[in-house]
Parts: C-alpha cells; sequence; structure tokens
C-alpha cells in the first residue's frame, strides 16, 4: 500500500502523543506564550509579545555535538503553533513543519520534540504555523552546538540575534501581520531594528580581546548589510557549516533572513574607543552592536585562527552527473504571475490574489499535492533557482545543507540562499536525509502567500 503525505503525518504524531506514564521523565519545557518587553526606549511602554519561556527572544539553548535535544512545546498562544529547528538536518518527523511533517499544536496542547544533534555551528529555532505573525511577535531564540573540541581560543563569546519590529507610535506591534501589500513587495520590514531585542545592545571589551561572534537574522523579511568598525576578523562558519579555510571579513557582510555567520574577530580599537558592528543603510552606518573598549587584553594581535573541525558526512556532491531540476520565482508586485496559475487547480489571477496568493514556485502558489521531486536516498541533485521577480528571495530547504554552483567549483555549504531579483543561481545537494522537506522562501510573508514546495527522499 501506498503510503501517503498525510498518513506518515499522522503516524508521526501518533507516536509523538502517548500518555505521559508511556515515556521516562518529561522533557524540560518550551512554552510559547504571551510575554511583555520593554523593546523601547524608557519612556515607552513595555510591548505585548509572544514568547518562548517568558521572553522574547526566547532562552539560548546550548547543547554539545552528538547530544540528545528534548523539548516538550507547550502551547498557552490563541492560535496553533510549531517549532522548526532551522538548520540542523533533523529526523523529519521532528522539523515542525504543520500540513507537511505534523498537525500544529493547538491551543492549551503539547508536542515532545526529541533528536540528536549531529552538527556543531550556529542554528536558531522558530514558530513555522502562521509564521509572518509569530515570528514577527517574537517566537525565536538560539540554538548553539558547540564543539566538542577544536573550538577557537576567544576571550569572549557573543550570539547576536539582529532583527526588526514594526512597531507603532505606542510602541506596541503593528497588527498588519496579513497585509498584502507586504507579501507582494519586500515582505514585512519593521521601523525598529535590534540585536536580542534591544535597540542598544553594549557589551565592554579590552583592546586585542578576541572574541567569537554568532550572528543570526531572526528578520522576517529584512536584508542585514553589514560592515565592522574597530574589529577585524574572519568568517569562521556560514549557516552553521564550518569553512574549510577561515576567510578574512570584506568591507561588507550581507545576511538574509535565516542565515547566520560565526566571526572570529580581534578588537582593534584604542581603548576609550568603541568598536561596532555596524548595519549599512542609505541614510549611513546604524550601531548594530557597540563595543566600548577598557583596559588592554593581550598586547599584540594573534595569530590568524584555525578552521573549525568539519561536521561529519559533508562532502562534495557529485555534480556532473547529479538530475538537474529548475525552480522559478514569478508574481509579486511589478512581476507577472501566469494567466491562469495554479493553486490545487487553475484559478485566476484574482481568484489568487483574494486567497492573499501573490507568489509561485514553478507555476504553483502554495504547497502542492506533488514534491518538486522525489529523490532516491544519497542521490545528486542540481536545482537551478531563477528569480523571475522584482524583488529578492532567501531560499531555504530544511534537513539538508547545499553548496552553489560556481565558475571555480563548489561553494560553502548554506541551508539559506540569497537569489537577488532577475538572478539565476544553481545548487547543488546530496538527498542524503530521509523523508519530506519543505523548500520555501524565508521572507516570511512570501511563503505564505504561495512560494513553497517540497522534496521527498525515499
Amino acid at each position: 500500500m501506498k503510503i501517503t503525505r498525510r498518513q506518515l503525518m499522522g503516524g508521526a504524531a501518533g507516536a509523538l502523543l502517548l500518555p505521559a506514564g508511556a515515556r521516562a521523565a518529561a522533557p524540560a519545557t518550551l512554552r510559547a506564550g504571551p510575554v511583555e518587553r520593554q523593546l523601547a526606549p524608557e519612556g515607552y511602554p513595555p510591548t505585548a509579545l509572544w514568547g518562548f519561556e517568558g521572553s522574547a527572544p526566547g532562552p539560548e539553548i546550548r547543547l554539545t555535538q552528538g547530544a540528545r535535544l528534548e523539548r516538550r512545546l507547550v502551547n498557552d498562544l490563541p492560535q496553533p503553533t510549531s517549532v522548526h529547528w532551522h538548520g540542523i538536518r533533523i529526523d523529519n518527523a521532528m522539523d515542525g513543519v504543520p500540513g507537511l511533517t505534523q498537525q500544529a499544536v493547538p491551543p492549551g496542547g503539547q508536542f515532545d520534540y526529541a533528536f540528536r544533534l549531529p552538527d556543531a555551528g550556529t542554528y536558531w529555532y522558530h514558530a513555522h504555523n502562521r509564521s509572518t505573525e509569530q515570528v514577527a511577535r517574537g517566537l525565536y531564540g538560539p540554538l548553539i552546538v558547540e564543539e566538542p573540541e577544536g573550538a577557537p581560543e576567544v576571550d569572549a563569546e557573543e550570539v547576536l540575534l539582529i532583527g526588526d519590529w514594526r512597531m507603532t507610535r505606542d510602541a506596541q506591534l503593528s497588527p498588519d501581520f496579513d497585509s498584502l501589500h507586504d507579501r507582494a513587495h519586500g515582505g514585512r520590514i519593521g521601523n525598529y531594528v535590534t540585536t536580542n531585542g534591544s535597540g542598544d545592545w553594549t557589551r565592554p571589551v579590552r583592546r586585542h580581546d578576541r572574541l567569537r561572534l554568532r550572528l543570526i537574522n531572526v528578520a522576517n523579511a529584512r536584508i542585514f548589510e553589514l560592515a565592522l568598525q574597530g574589529l577585524e576578523g574572519w568568517v569562521l562558519a556560514l549557516d552553521g557549516m564550518p569553512l574549510d579555510r577561515p576567510e578574512p571579513v570584506q568591507e561588507t557582510l550581507v545576511l538574509a533572513p535565516a542565515q547566520r555567520v560565526d566571526l572570529i574577530v580581534d578588537v582593534t580599537a584604542e581603548e576609550g574607543d568603541t568598536a561596532y558592528l555596524v548595519q549599512l543603510t542609505r541614510e549611513g552606518g546604524l550601531s548594530q552592536a557597540a563595543f566600548p573598549v577598557a583596559g588592554q587584553g593581550a598586547q599584540a594581535r594573534r595569530p590568524a585562527p584555525a578552521a573549525l573541525p568539519p561536521n561529519p558526512n559533508t562532502g562534495l556532491p557529485e555534480v556532473s552527473g547529479a538530475r538537474r531540476l529548475d525552480l522559478r520565482m514569478e508574481g509579486g508586485a511589478m512581476g507577472r504571475l501566469s494567466s491562469a496559475m495554479t493553486v490545487q487547480g487553475p484559478k485566476s489571477m484574482q481568484g489568487l490574489m483574494q486567497d492573499g496568493l501573490v507568489w509561485a514556485l514553478n507555476g504553483f502558489a502554495g504547497l502542492p499535492e506533488a514534491p518538486l521531486a522525489e529523490a532516491a536516498r544519497g542521490e545528486a541533485l542540481r536545482v537551478m533557482l531563477i528569480n523571475d521577480t522584482a524583488f529578492p528571495h532567501g531560499m531555504h530547504l530544511h534537513g539538508h545543507h547545499f553548496r552553489e554552483v560556481q565558475e571555480r567549483g563548489l561553494g560553502p555549504l548554506r541551508d539559506t540562499i540569497l537569489v537577488d531579483s532577475g538572478a539565476r543561481r544553481e545548487i547543488a545537494l546530496v538527498a542524503d536525509n530521509p523523508g519530506d522537506w519543505l523548500f520555501h522562501c524565508h521572507m516570511l510573508g512570501h511563503q505564505a502567500a504561495g512560494m513553497k514546495t517540497w522534496l521527498r527522499v525515499a
């Protein structure tokens, strides 16, 4: 008998919803519910948010590579929710995608997540039901998987969640989460930028201190262009995966929504000055993180760091004989949709817009019944990403990492790639993680408005 995707979903959910007495000790909770936080400067009221374990952003989860993560999601929200563990090569049933790998957890419900952490690196977790709203309200947090050995020697480590919030004049979140205008354009861009939920994030350092900075773009749609001032260093890892060798930081770092970068930086600013991680804007530079320098650490800069230990089973895919696929992005403002797009059956453009569906992948708006491809486990795939729209898209593949096919060879491992308007970027991967895996734009309004598909790995 052929097993359908829905049957798999039901089976996975049933296995996890055993009576509490049928399992060992209950795991730690990850409780989703309303919280308040002083996001805006003093003088404004606290902002009503949603968060995990009473905080927004949620608490850092830090474990060692190879450890088992166990958390019981408890839903105290007025909406169903789920948790996606972004970037982890995870068991499919634990991936947290309603309608594909599990049922959304209803208000008052629970769901147990339990899986091994195969890779060291910088990851994050976030809500994956109505994510345009739920992530915008604060339902996310960092997931750090430490190297058991070979970690760089540093004076301090900072995890920096950079994001934005759309605030009203009274410092509350703007309720226009389903704005068709946002969905059809660049997505929900906030008007208040923070680091770790603070608009004035600061940490004191000493001259010549060496820092490990783990940057995570948690924004709904904002692309961050960043630069260092009074700091010099190297990129060690992208999207959790170590580079073969550290690369000196160039003039700017670009992070699309959901992308991460691990940096090693030395404080080169003089005592009494301030070093910065700067967000570059049309108006100039804005402080994303400030490091006032007080005192002297090392007497001189240290040698360049060594590469991080590689994660297992991340070899190069054999691209010459790989199956080729196209994934064409269409729609949006100033773009085009075919005269009769498909959304579980033909539908006019007017009908699609009434449903809030203004984007499509390969002519289909929304999650199709059939996957983009059915791949045998271990099969190599090449996917040409074709952006026929007027906006950039950050395409994220669940359960896998991939490499960009470049003229000089294959690029570094990533799980999210930014494809500019009018651009083509080809990625290659080994489909080695069995299950049904979402592939979508991480400008979350674009995903909600139709830009998602999936891969099946048998």
